[in-house]
């Protein structure tokens, strides 16, 4: 990439998080506050980053079952809340939180960016080497979160690891079950390799590496398909660990047909961004297969006389086909 990701991120984020983020707890306190030491990329083992819409009933739960299970861990860490400018009492919730949450960093958005903003400009601004994310809404076993940053300190040619959900807890379910059974399908053709859980909420994945496909990331849920793309498509190596999935507290934001379709997009998306002749080629060569036959077809029954039709189908074809190429070369020239 020709740009600095990180500072790109940086700038893109002052929009929502104009005030600086407020961090818990005593720098004195023996449980392990974050301190100035503790400030800047790269200077704590992993970041929690907990994106928090309207979540002020549960919320102090989920992040009592999160710093329970990390200060167990023995891993330096930090917990990055973002609150997407709820319209409940979460932020109120948090705030007064912080001094119980000594390792809790509060990030307050001016206004709604969605989970995807949250997500991004959060790893952007992760002090870890390793950046989790996960949900606020008591859906995925994040007691389970060190056993997914241990997993990429024993596997260092991972760069990612993905909580494969063994059950389907979420609304809408005798439409989502099958939709994202062909959503997977066709983003395991266009990527090459199997995907057990492709929008899966619980991951971990190293910063560096993410640092180039931050600014690809969506503002709404497909976030998480975008950045299971963007590692399979350059190559990254992702693993899945079997998880859990519980019905959620509170109401789902999930949006079936809008989410849906915007899933589909993404996946699409991303693989034009990365691979653009592995999607255009195969219908190019289709329409030229197609046309061709037809105008063998058409020289037999109209004594050598071709159909417009015919015709049709072979240019389209070829631009088709030329399109794909010229793409292909301007993702490698990017990548160059």
């Amino acid at each position: 990439m020709n740009a600095d990701p990180t500072t790109t991120l940086t700038e893109a984020a002052a929009p929502h998080a104009r005030h600086a983020s407020v961090t818990g707890g005593d720098p004195t306190d023996p449980q392990g506050a974050l301190n100035e030491l503790d400030h800047g990329p790269n200077t704590l083992d992993a970041t929690i980053v907990l994106p928090c819409y309207n979540e002020g009933p549960h919320v102090l739960q989920e992040l009592d079952r999160i710093t329970k299970a990390m200060d167990a861990s023995g891993f330096r860490y930090e917990l990055l809340v973002i609150d997407d400018k709820s319209t409940d009492n979460t932020l109120q919730v948090l705030q007064e939180a912080l001094p119980r949450f000594p390792r809790m960093r509060l990030m307050p958005f001016q206004r709604n960016g969605g989970s995807g903003t949250a997500r991004r400009i959060g790893s952007a601004e992760a002090y870890g080497r390793i950046v989790v994310w996960t949900d606020a809404d008591m859906t995925y076993p994040n007691d389970r979160i060190p056993e997914f940053i241990q997993y990429l300190v024993d596997h260092p040619e991972t760069d990612q690891v993905v909580g494969a959900r063994t059950t389907e807890q979420g609304t809408h379910k005798f439409l989502r079950v099958p939709a994202k059974w062909v959503i997977r399908k066709v983003a395991e053709t266009l990527a090459g390799t199997k995907i057990p859980d492709l929008n899966s909420g619980l991951r971990a994945f190293r910063r560096d590496v993410s640092l180039p496909y931050l600014r690809l990331l969506p503002p709404g849920f497909s976030c998480v398909t975008t950045i299971t793309l963007s590692f399979l498509s350059n190559q990254h190596t992702v693993d899945y660990l079997p998880i859990d999935y519980a019905k959620r507290a509170g109401t789902s934001k999930f949006h079936f047909v809008r989410d849906a379709y915007r899933y589909i997009l993404q996946v699409l998306r991303m693989v034009m961004y990365f691979n653009p002749i592995k999607v255009l080629m195969p219908l190019a060569l289709v329409l030229l297969g197609v046309g061709v036959v037809k105008a063998v077809v058409d020289v037999v029954i109209y004594f050598f006389r071709i159909t417009t039709n015919s015709l049709l189908l072979i240019v389209t074809g070829l631009l088709i086909a030329s399109v794909a190429l010229l793409a292909d070369l301007i993702v490698r020239s990017r990548a160059d």
